[in-house]
């Protein structure tokens, strides 16, 4: 049996997998060995198994053996194993230590990089799995590494020219699921004579 995985969050009772023995006479169901941190209660004559406690998903998947026994008889039963597997819930949006950056960018300078901008995320696997893009490109005077959260310039700046300052509004998005969550910072990019 391979069960439909089970969300992080599941509240205790949740409904599993229902093991079914055909046999002519009643049985009895039973976990006989691998829930040794006892997440799964059976029911010993519907064979529904459930949740007994929250999830924790760094302990899964769990493989535990089942064991349907005929009621009147212990020494004839058999053996099913069910191998149960946890959605990790994306928990954490991506954090910047800071919100707002302020750099300089002197004029004349070719293509360049502007800073290195690193966002956290406290989620395991893909959930905590990071992107970086631009929300305002300001007529693509700017882009960014997507891996490696690196802000460049895409051209010189020129003093007299353009305007002085630019607000470049950057984002870390991770990979989650159910859903992808972001994280902002606003880099205030000044450039100088």
């Amino acid at each position: 049996y391979h069960p439909a995985p089970l969300a992080e969050k599941a509240p205790t009772d949740t409904f599993v997998v229902e093991i079914s023995a055909l046999y002519k006479l009643p049985v009895n169901y039973s976990i006989t060995s691998g829930d040794e941190k006892g997440y799964f209660i059976i029911h010993s004559s519907s064979g529904i198994v459930r949740t007994s406690k929250n999830l924790k998903p760094e302990d899964f998947p769990v493989s535990f053996k089942v064991q349907a026994t005929d009621s009147s008889n212990a020494a004839i039963f058999n053996e099913v194993e069910v191998k149960v597997e946890v959605i990790d819930e994306n928990d954490f949006p991506p954090v910047f230590p800071s919100s707002l950056l302020e750099e300089t960018l002197p004029e004349g300078s070719p293509a360049t990089e502007v800073v290195q901008l690193k966002a956290q995320d406290n989620d395991t696997g893909r959930n905590g799995l990071l992107t970086y893009g631009i929300l305002n490109g300001h007529g693509l005077k700017f882009r960014i590494n997507e891996t490696t959260g690196i802000l460049y310039s895409t051209a010189p700046f020129d003093y007299e020219e353009e305007p002085r300052e630019y607000q470049v509004v950057v984002y870390a998005e991770d990979d989650g699921i159910p859903e992808k969550k972001r994280g902002y910072c606003t880099v205030v990019i000044k450039i100088t004579d």
